[in-house]
């Protein structure tokens, strides 16, 4: 209940990561389609500067404190760009951003693969 009240997903961040990691492992092993722009690109594109890097950090599984200490910044203005994410990007919870990263290039497979933009 904590965990939900403050924001964060129900799954943790971290497994959510990991959950995606071995999806992309798995397909590239069956030599499955790799990751390439999709149609969250061009919504991704209209996003700023300082709200990409937060949905490549969430894209990364990272929690709004990770996300606060990583781009210094406090944990509550961290939220306030997720909850921004959630709004322009049209998604309901955490994994479709993290799906909107992939789709959109923003994040690639990989330990932190995430693209400059």
């Amino acid at each position: 209940m904590r965990v939900v009240a403050g924001g964060e997903a129900l799954l943790a961040p971290r497994l959510t990561r990991r959950l995606i990691e071995a999806f992309v492992a798995g397909e590239a092993a069956a030599g499955g389609p790799r990751m390439r722009p999709g149609p969250a690109a061009d919504a991704v594109q209209a996003l700023t500067h300082r709200e990409r890097e937060v949905l490549a950090l969430v894209g990364r599984g990272r929690s709004n404190v990770e996300i606060a200490e990583a781009l210094v910044l406090s944990p509550l203005t961290a939220k306030t760009h997720v909850a921004r994410l959630f709004a322009k990007l049209g998604a309901r919870d955490r994994a479709q951003l993290v799906v909107a990263a992939y789709e959109s290039g923003l994040v690639a497979p990989g330990p932190d693969a995430t693209r400059a933009g």
